[in-house]
């Protein structure tokens, strides 16, 4: 009997563009190179978020235009 070990994902994996530059300015803030408040410094976080919102509310309000 074979058994194939290898695994096939179809989903993302990573940290993302968004992730990587949260890390970035969190390295930054702490080494002291950007004086910026902490809400701008995790700002790629909620911003991303706010778009995901956004796309879904349009998203929602298209469909309910087409289904009338």
């Amino acid at each position: 009997m074979y058994m194939n070990s290898e695994r096939k994902s179809s989903g993302s994996s990573g940290i993302g563009f968004s992730g990587l530059l949260t890390v970035a300015f969190i390295v930054l803030k702490l080494c002291g190179v950007i004086n910026w408040p902490w809400i701008w410094v995790i700002s790629p976080i909620w911003i991303s978020l706010l778009i995901a919102i956004a796309a879904v509310i349009i998203l929602f309000i298209v469909q309910h235009i087409i289904n009338r």
